[in-house]
């Protein structure tokens, strides 16, 4: 798994397109939800420009630097026959997933602890209340937004249609898991039915540990939400994830 890893991680290197939408877009966005949160009248809703910025910038990173980068990478090596020569090895198909997401992984992790940092500084942010809950927000997300980029893979045809298979759930999740427009600002049916979402727990947890306001019930809720789409992402990649070209 680390001689895959490794090998991945200079294949990440290598490709301009993918390391540019993994790095450099998260790092960008997160400005354009500050100034939109800026024009928003958050005291109402009891939040503030940071308590909306921080989860969209780590949003963003796990979209983008996990789940987009991966449903590329997932497809190019089945299409290159890479997995199926894997699969004659000792690796296991879990192992084989894990070591080819562990770049990924690795980089949204560290853009994510990166961009809170910056948030905490930039934005005057107090110290996290409950910094166990962004944390395991954040792993959640890790883990699901990969098995999520397997699942999406396994519909996906060829490279160039990657970019097209994956932009659904970017587009919902950035819409309506509380990315761009805060849940509280959202019609209240249209609000619960946007708590299903697969990311919107992450958004919910990395939220209150720098801000607090979840019970135990909500937080048990939130939690269990967010290993529920986890946990049928994963059954769904045992079930239809493809180890040969789609011809």
């Amino acid at each position: 798994m680390g001689a895959l890893a490794r090998a991945e991680m200079t294949l990440l290197g290598r490709s301009r397109g993918t390391l540019f939408a993994a790095l450099f877009v998260p790092l960008v966005l997160p400005f354009s939800v500050r100034v939109w949160a800026e024009d928003m009248d958050l005291g109402e809703a009891g939040l503030t420009v940071g308590a909306v910025v921080l989860p969209a910038a780590i949003g963003f990173s796990l979209l983008f630097a996990v789940y987009s980068s991966l449903v590329g990478v997932f497809v190019t090596r089945r299409e290159e026959l890479v997995l199926k020569r894997l699969r004659t090895g000792e690796l296991r198909d879990a192992e084989i997933l894990a070591g080819s997401a562990l770049p990924a992984a690795v980089t949204g992790l560290a853009q994510s602890l990166l961009l809170a940092a910056g948030c905490v500084v930039l934005l005057d942010m107090a110290a996290p209340s409950a910094v166990h809950l962004a944390v395991l927000g954040l792993l959640l997300g890790l883990v699901m937004c990969t098995a999520l980029a397997a699942v999406t893979a396994s519909f996906t045809r060829t490279t160039e249609s990657a970019q097209v298979t994956s932009m659904p759930l970017l587009l919902v999740s950035m819409m309506g898991s509380g990315m761009m427009i805060p849940l509280e600002f959202l019609p209240d049916k249209l609000a619960s039915f946007c708590e299903l979402l697969p990311l919107t727990p992450v958004m919910t947890l990395v939220r209150a540990g720098f801000t607090g306001g979840l019970s135990a019930g909500e937080t048990l809720g939130t939690l269990a939400t967010a290993v529920a789409w986890t946990l049928l992402a994963v059954f769904a990649v045992q079930w239809w994830f493809r180890w040969e070209p789609r011809r």
